[in-house]
């Protein structure tokens, strides 16, 4: 099919124009982006209190307590058992109580629980594995066992500091407490 001088100019000029359109929404994709970092991370440093920083007393005595015994992992509101945690070298347990029945979809658990908190923890033992400060098979992981679709226990493996121990403790409590709060509305 043969095209006249004047279809062909017509073309190119819808071509820059399709171009020009394309860069416009590139800007403004790279501007959205950009502005959605920069609410995150105002988010995450005033809007809630971070979890990491929730039942100071508790971090306290996860220190004090000896490996391997039962940590209880409480409700604010109203002090009630929602888990309670095991720690040994290889691993924390966070095992639900009996009476918890809560939905592994039920949000912030993959979104903030695994996605954000192990996610980061995940993401910086990739890069220490890389320059080989540790080895692959040191990683942090986690399994969930479920009974049905609701959770039972959390396991996370290889999590290698102690600060982790208490970060991964109470924001694994406050998911859980939200995860119930969520249940009831």
């Amino acid at each position: 099919m043969k095209f006249s001088e004047e279809q062909v100019k017509e073309i190119v000029v819808l071509k820059e124009s399709l171009i020009g359109q394309i860069d416009k929404h590139q800007q403004s994709i790279e501007i959205l982006e950009k502005n959605i970092i920069v609410l995150d991370s105002f988010l995450k440093d005033s809007s809630f209190t971070k979890a990491s920083q929730l039942e100071i007393k508790k971090e306290v005595k996860i220190q004090e307590e000896p490996v391997g015994n039962s940590i209880p992992i409480k409700r604010v509101n109203d002090g009630k058992i929602i888990a309670n945690a095991y720690v040994t070298p290889e691993q924390l347990s966070i095992v639900l109580d009996n009476g918890i029945e809560i939905n592994a979809d039920t949000p912030p658990f993959k979104s903030f629980f695994l996605d954000r908190i192990i996610g980061e923890m995940k993401k910086k033992d990739f890069q220490e594995a890389e320059k080989g400060k540790i080895q692959k098979e040191s990683i942090i992981d986690y399994i969930i066992n479920k009974k049905g679709s609701d959770i039972r226990e959390i396991i996370i493996k290889n999590y290698r500091q102690k600060e982790r121990v208490n970060e991964l403790i109470n924001t694994a409590g406050w998911s859980l407490a939200r995860m119930l709060e969520n249940i009831k509305k």
